[in-house]
C-alpha cells in the first residue's frame, strides 16, 4: 500500500510547494501515482486560473478633452491716410511759422486740415505717442488712433495738441 503524502503536497500554497510536489519521486505507475499526478495537475492548473483570475484588463475609456479657444478678432482700426503734400510758399511776413497740413478726425471720419502760416514760431509736430488698443465694447465699434492736431490756445497763439486714441461706434 502506498504511503500518504504529506499535506503540504497535497494542497500547495506556494509555487515552490508546487515544484517540490512536482519534483518528488514517482512511484511506478499504480492507481496511487496515477492519482497523485492527477491532484497535482489539477492543483497546478486550479493555482493557475485563480493566480490568472486576477488579471482582467479593464475596458479602455474614450478621453474627452474639450480645449476651449477664444477667438478675439482684431480690432477695426480707421488708420490714418498718407499725408498730403502741401507747398507752402514763402511766409507772409517776419516772424511766421509753418504749421504742416495734418489729419484730424471729425465726426465719422478723417479730415485734412490744411498747413497755413501763423504770426509765431511753430514747433516741429512731436512725434505719434504709440498708445495700447483696449478691448472693444462690441463688434460695432472701430478704433481712432491718438493723432496731434494744432489747437489754437485762448488768444492767437497755438501749439500741438494730442487727441487720444478711442472706440466709436459704427
Amino acid at each position: 500500500m502506498p504511503r500518504p503524502l504529506p499535506r503540504a503536497t497535497l494542497v500547495p500554497s506556494t509555487l515552490s510547494d508546487i515544484r517540490i510536489a512536482l519534483s518528488a519521486p514517482l512511484s511506478p505507475p499504480s492507481s496511487a501515482g496515477r492519482s497523485r499526478r492527477m491532484l497535482l495537475g489539477g492543483l497546478t492548473g486550479a493555482l493557475l486560473a485563480a493566480s490568472l483570475a486576477g488579471c482582467v484588463v479593464a475596458p479602455a475609456r474614450e478621453r474627452l478633452v474639450v480645449r476651449e479657444q477664444v477667438v478675439v478678432p482684431a480690432p477695426a482700426v480707421r488708420a490714418m491716410p498718407a499725408p498730403v503734400r502741401e507747398d507752402r510758399g514763402a511766409p507772409p511776413a517776419t516772424g511766421y511759422g509753418w504749421v504742416p497740413g495734418h489729419w484730424k478726425w471729425e465726426g465719422n471720419g478723417w479730415f485734412w486740415v490744411h498747413g497755413h502760416w501763423v504770426a509765431q514760431v511753430v514747433p516741429v509736430m512731436p512725434p505719434v505717442i504709440v498708445e495700447q488698443i483696449t478691448v472693444a465694447p462690441s463688434p460695432r465699434h472701430y478704433w481712432v488712433p491718438g493723432h496731434w492736431v494744432w489747437q489754437i490756445n485762448g488768444g492767437s497763439s497755438g501749439a500741438w495738441g494730442w487727441v487720444r486714441g478711442s472706440w466709436r461706434l459704427g
